[in-house]
């Protein structure tokens, strides 16, 4: 029973607090605008010059000109913020964000992440990923597990082109949330049916295992 995407980004909603400055990368990430709890009051950012975004629009709210940085249509909220990309790198730069939330396709046990570049592969390039991960003061990767063909992504090294290092803070992957330590990959909690056995085969990094491991709730 693994998390599927939206499950995924449904638990990171989790982790966002109430005041937060809180920017969305491509892929799943983006979909945490649709889970932020009741009651949480977030700024959304994006890095193509946007604060205030709203969940994803209906059909008949779709608005092509409204854009986030994976040039999905969008919502704004009341008070919503429309600027230059400089003007948002500024932002970013600044360290006026509290969380970004990144997709990857390699972390380390050290937090390194690498998210944007396959060797062989065409690629546009690294985009603001390297600005999100040098200057946030928190950053949480959502990510599968392991590759198509089994192999895991959460390593000892990571073997792709790096984004940055030791930065990652917490992942939450199809199978398991983990917190990244000085002596590895804490596991905190489970999807519900992935037993330690499993989450330990798909991880080559070290995996640190403590007392009883609750399944993640949603």
């Amino acid at each position: 029973m693994a998390l599927d995407k939206n499950q995924i980004a449904k638990r990171i909603a989790q982790e966002v607090k109430n005041g937060m400055y809180v920017n969305l990368g491509i892929g799943i990430p983006t979909l945490v605008a649709n889970y932020i709890p009741h009651g949480i009051e977030v700024v959304l950012q994006s890095e193509n010059g946007l604060l205030g975004m709203g969940p994803f629009p209906t059909e008949d709210k779709v608005d092509a000109d409204l854009i986030n940085a994976g040039k999905q249509t969008i919502t704004t909220l009341p008070g919503s913020s429309i600027f230059s990309s400089a003007d948002s790198f500024g932002m970013i730069r600044g360290e006026h964000v509290d969380l970004t939330i990144l997709g990857a396709m390699e972390v380390s046990e050290d937090g390194d992440i690498a998210n944007w570049k396959i060797p062989g592969k065409m690629v546009k390039g690294m985009g603001g990923a390297m600005d999100l991960v040098a200057s946030a003061k928190n950053i949480i990767v959502a990510m599968q597990h392991t590759a198509r063909d089994g192999s895991s992504k959460l390593l000892k090294e990571c073997t792709l082109p790096i984004t940055g290092l030791k930065c990652v803070k917490k992942i939450v992957t199809d199978l398991a949330v983990l917190e990244v330590t000085d002596k590895g990959f804490k596991l905190l909690e489970r999807a519900p049916g992935v037993t330690v056995e499993d989450i330990q085969k798909a991880t080559e990094g070290t995996l640190i295992v403590e007392g009883e491991i609750p399944e993640v709730q949603l």
